[in-house]
């Protein structure tokens, strides 16, 4: 089974039942080539090839990020830009001491692991941003600390020992009333991630990583957004604003019985719009529609793709919403929607059932039993809308 399949190695329907959100769960050994997400190499790669700044790269230890002048020098350009080049010795020597090194994101600087995230994103119907750590000693990072939102870790190569204390408040938030009380001085496990090992973590478990097994490691956390209570009424408040109650102004000046009034109507509608069952559907199918997460350019396909089989496109997005219509189809996807004739929807599902992988403009036109000219139309109507994107050049 593929390394970029997390969902069937979490457990698909079962994990979403019985653990999302709910408690941790470790599946030892199921990816017999994690090197097949990221390698050593790889990383060596990404590092002597972009120019990452504090925070999108940063050494790490005891919880405070490292100045990037002990791993890097400024170089001034002859014009007048400066950057800052990463000196291996430098960073080798940090690294010695004991900092972790990390990388914020790593899934837009590495196809493969952005086809992994993809995958959760389209299982979960959340955005995913993933970051990669390595570290070589025993000193922790970060320290004991908790997360905003789950998280979904990946351990590549060598080992990490993970403490895990639990929650001290349920579902804390990035912006909240109060913060969690401090974990317990015990944990409530320990596991020693090795290289194929799965780990979930629900947000707000208290937990701290180190290197302490004798070895380096290398692991990806795949974060995954969330979609809280919070977020569904911020949402609501917006789409209300189709009934004058809620663009009407405040009654400050009046009397009492003219602001209970107010109050009145205006807890009607917001009353009324939580009874409806589809409240959290229609939440959800908009912000699959706003994701705009991994879109990215066609070149040199500018004006237009071209009408050839082997052509491979993909959809941009993992949460692309199709739905039937009594006139055809309704195509919403990266802030954009299209109204398409029944015909291309065979094409369309199509699209989305390959994510995150490629499919040919002559597998799409068979597909939908429609001329390679007519698939390659609706194909470059989601290109110029970003849905969509052409792989591998010219073709």
């Amino acid at each position: 089974m593929s390394p970029l399949n997390l969902a069937a190695h979490l457990g698909q329907d079962e994990f979403l039942a019985q653990v999302y959100h709910r408690q941790h769960r470790h599946v030892p050994g199921v990816l017999p080539a994690p090197q097949e997400l990221i390698s050593w190499d790889d990383l060596n790669t990404i590092l002597a090839t972009n120019r990452l700044d504090p925070p999108r790269l940063r050494l790490s230890m005891d919880g405070e990020m490292l100045p990037q002048y002990r791993y890097s020098a400024p170089v001034s350009t002859r014009r007048h830009t400066v950057w800052q080049r990463l000196y291996p010795a430098e960073l080798h020597a940090r690294l010695t001491e004991g900092a972790s090194l990390v990388i914020d994101a790593v899934d837009e600087l590495h196809p493969a692991v952005g086809r992994a995230a993809m995958g959760l994103e389209r299982w979960l119907r959340t955005g995913v941003q993933t970051n990669l750590y390595a570290s070589w000693t025993a000193r922790e990072g970060f320290g004991v600390h908790w997360d905003d939102h789950d998280v979904v870790v990946v351990q590549v190569d060598g080992s990490k020992r993970w403490k895990i204390f639990g929650p001290t408040r349920t579902a804390p938030m990035y912006k909240d009333t109060e913060a969690p009380e401090p974990p317990p001085e015990e944990p409530l496990t320990e596991v020693v991630m090795r290289p194929g090992d799965l780990l979930y973590l629900p947000r707000g478990w208290w937990h701290s990583v180190a290197a302490s097994e004798g070895e380096h490691s290398l692991h990806l956390t795949f974060g995954l957004q969330t979609a809280t209570g919070a977020q569904l009424l911020s949402w609501l408040a917006d789409d209300l604003r189709r009934h004058s109650v809620l663009r009407l102004d405040l009654p400050v000046h009046g009397p009492p019985e003219e602001q209970g009034d107010y109050l009145e109507r205006l807890r009607n509608e917001v009353a009324g719009a939580l009874t409806d069952p589809s409240v959290i559907g229609r939440y959800m199918a908009a912000r699959d529609g706003e994701d705009v997460t991994r879109i990215r350019p066609s070149l040199p396909h500018i004006d237009g793709v071209p009408a050839v089989p082997g052509v491979r496109v993909s959809l941009t997005t993992a949460r692309a919403d199709l739905e039937l219509t009594d006139d055809g189809v309704t195509f919403r996807a990266c802030g954009n929607e299209w109204d398409m004739a029944t015909e291309a929807a065979p094409l369309l599902r199509r699209l989305i059932c390959a994510v995150p992988r490629s499919v040919s403009l002559g597998e799409l036109a068979d597909t939908a039993d429609l001329s390679v000219e007519d698939a390659t139309q609706v194909i470059t109507e989601l290109v110029r809308g970003q849905a969509a994107a052409v792989e591998g050049g010219a073709g």
